[in-house]
């Protein structure tokens, strides 16, 4: 299973979230806001050094680094194709209103 660390308020995760809907079989959301014990284990696994370098870009924007990707086999990444999905704002993707719509291809 995917773990997916995430928040409420981010619209690149919420992009995220709708994608995942009906396959959580596939993905755990994990919502950093939700619980101090979610942003403990987020921030844990952000800081620890084998891990600096998949966050290096998002620190040099000052960006938190989700969502983020945690795959079976322990990787981590920060890119939404890696593991299947659109990353809000590509050229393929399309609004959040869009999505719920119904609309094709999002």
């Amino acid at each position: 299973m995917i773990k997916i660390y995430g928040l409420h308020t981010c619209p690149y995760c919420d992009y995220i979230v709708e994608q995942i809907k009906g396959q959580e079989d596939k993905f755990e959301y994990i919502d950093i806001g939700q619980h101090v014990r979610n942003l403990h284990e987020f921030i844990e696994l952000r800081d620890a050094k084998e891990n600096a370098y998949v966050f290096d870009k998002s620190r040099a924007v000052h960006d938190i680094g989700i969502p983020c990707f945690v795959l079976e086999d322990g990787s981590i990444t920060l890119d939404p194709a890696k593991v299947g999905l659109i990353e809000y704002g590509s050229s393929v993707s399309c609004s959040i209103d869009d999505h719920k719509a119904g609309k094709q291809g999002c």
